[in-house]
């Protein structure tokens, strides 16, 4: 089987790609918009062929698509930074619903038939009302940023796609989602890279912080992945599939979790410029529709996560 991956180079385009060579599911090959391996994803280099790829080419695209002949295709690329989408709402825009728009027009002009797993995001739901809901698929979507409202634009495209274009798409919608190798723009490697900094003396005994209080539904990356793969055997074109763990953890939990792991002795302080209006207070999604088509399951628990997390970023070269 011929795959593609879009949004090779990012942060789940690699567990993927491991993922689907340890498997043996078929050749991998990947689009990325640089065309350029970073430094650590090298090890991929010999075994996936990566293209220079603007989405947003359509010509560009459809040419790759017949070169290529992929009969999967996992389409990871957009715009990922929901916080920075307030200011910069039209790369929000364009990352999310244009280039999934392209690439839906290139498919339709190559005449072929891949399946595809459109990668959405479980924030097209907002805020949740109570730590006791979980979203379900059929909820209403309250998107409460241009990155949320961007993605759901695409997921409805997808379906529209799915149902009227005959085009063979899963729309998946991940919840936060965790690792090693994750930058240091979100809140969890940045922890995690602060906390290995003060342990190398490299940075006082003090862990800056935003807000605490938010509560997420956190997965690992590479139970993420596992999803994707298993919405490509046994998903359903057209329908919608959560990906979440069911529960959500505040990021003072978080915080606390890292901190136990650690030896040294470090103050905890908030900053107001790394607070965000519009963080949502608590999100949870309700993945049981991917439990009972796929069998699939999480196998990583926050704490391995977390230790695995801190574990890489000690591993990083000082600064």
């Amino acid at each position: 089987m011929h795959i593609l991956i879009t949004g090779m180079t990012g942060f789940v385009g690699g567990y993927l790609a491991e993922s689907l060579l340890s498997q043996g599911d078929g050749t991998v090959y990947g689009l990325s918009r640089s065309g350029k391996w970073p430094a650590n994803l090298v090890h991929l280099k010999q075994r996936v062929q990566l293209h220079s790829c603007d989405l947003c080419d359509v010509a560009t695209t459809e040419r790759l698509l017949r070169e290529l002949e992929p009969q999967l295709i996992f389409h990871l690329a957009g715009y990922a930074h929901a916080g920075r989408s307030l200011r910069e709402p039209d790369a929000a825009w364009a990352g999310n619903l244009d280039a999934t728009r392209s690439l839906y027009t290139a498919v339709e002009r190559w005449g072929g038939r891949p399946r595809i797993v459109y990668a959405g995001s479980g924030l097209i739901y907002g805020e949740g009302q109570s730590a006791a809901e979980r979203f379900a698929e059929d909820a209403p979507l309250r998107p409460a940023n241009p990155y949320a409202a961007s993605k759901a634009a695409a997921d409805l495209l997808s379906y529209q796609c799915a149902r009227v274009q005959g085009l063979d798409i899963m729309r998946a919608r991940p919840f936060n989602h965790i690792g090693p190798r994750q930058s240091t723009d979100y809140a969890v490697p940045n922890f995690a890279r602060q906390i290995a900094a003060i342990e190398r003396g490299e940075q006082p005994p003090i862990l800056e912080t935003g807000n605490l209080a938010a509560c997420r539904d956190l997965t690992d990356v590479r139970d993420v992945v596992e999803a994707y793969r298993l919405l490509a055997k046994h998903g359903q074109a057209g329908e919608a599939y959560n990906i979440a763990r069911g529960q959500s953890f505040s990021m003072q939990t978080v915080v606390e979790r890292l901190l136990a792991r650690s030896s040294v002795r470090v103050e905890v302080r908030p900053r107001s410029e790394l607070l965000r209006a519009t963080d949502a207070a608590i999100t949870q999604g309700d993945a049981s529709r991917l439990r009972q088509q796929t069998g699939w399951q999480p196998r990583y628990s926050l704490d391995d996560t977390l230790a695995h997390i801190l574990a890489y970023w000690r591993e990083q070269p000082m600064t």
